[in-house]
């Protein structure tokens, strides 16, 4: 089987700090949750397996334009969710424990998590994992789960957030995921 995706970017990746976590006052770069705007990128995303062709949605999210491929969670990857499609399939994975990452375009400690959360869901198959981009249009669900730092990562057990790891820690947030799935 073979995944080609092709990505195309009209403007290059915002610079960020190096650092563990993105707080607004702290770095003062979380446009998305205090109101600026974040530079305007246009994505593309093409989806192909073997010789069958995968369609894929393009959203448009404030000035920048991601994909979704619709209210659906799958088990061994990391699903995109937005405010929309974050309660559903939350409420569809039933008695499953879900991994939410709240992240930013710009911040650089979510750029080093990214690839790590998705060796995490390739491993742990009895998770959902999902990632929530903290851009204007999401800002309601961000400020409904309490969002404060960029990244942060919300464990959900029936529909409820019952634990939270902030910051680049994978080693933090696999106990806690653990934790949450033994329990």
């Amino acid at each position: 089987m073979a995944l080609r995706l092709s990505i195309s970017s009209s403007h290059g990746p915002a610079s960020s700090p190096a650092i563990s976590t993105c707080r607004p006052a702290a770095c003062g770069r979380f446009p998305a949750l205090i109101g600026g705007s974040a530079a305007s990128q246009k994505r593309s995303l093409t989806v192909m397996t073997g010789s069958e062709m995968r369609g894929v949605t393009a959203v448009r999210s404030s000035s920048l334009e991601t994909t979704s491929v619709g209210a659906e969670a799958v088990t061994g990857q990391v699903t995109e969710v937005n405010k929309d499609t974050f309660w559903p399939i939350v409420k569809a994975a039933g008695d499953k424990v879900v991994v939410l990452d709240m992240y930013t375009q710009w911040c650089g400690p979510c750029k080093v998590m990214a690839p790590k959360f998705q060796e995490m869901s390739e491993k742990n198959l009895d998770v959902v994992f999902l990632k929530l981009d903290c851009n204007q249009d999401n800002k309601p669900l961000a400020k409904e789960l309490g969002i404060k730092v960029v990244p942060t990562f919300k464990i959900l057990k029936d529909g409820k957030v019952v634990k939270e790891v902030t910051g680049a820690k994978i080693d933090e947030l696999a106990h806690a995921i653990e934790t949450v799935k033994s329990s």
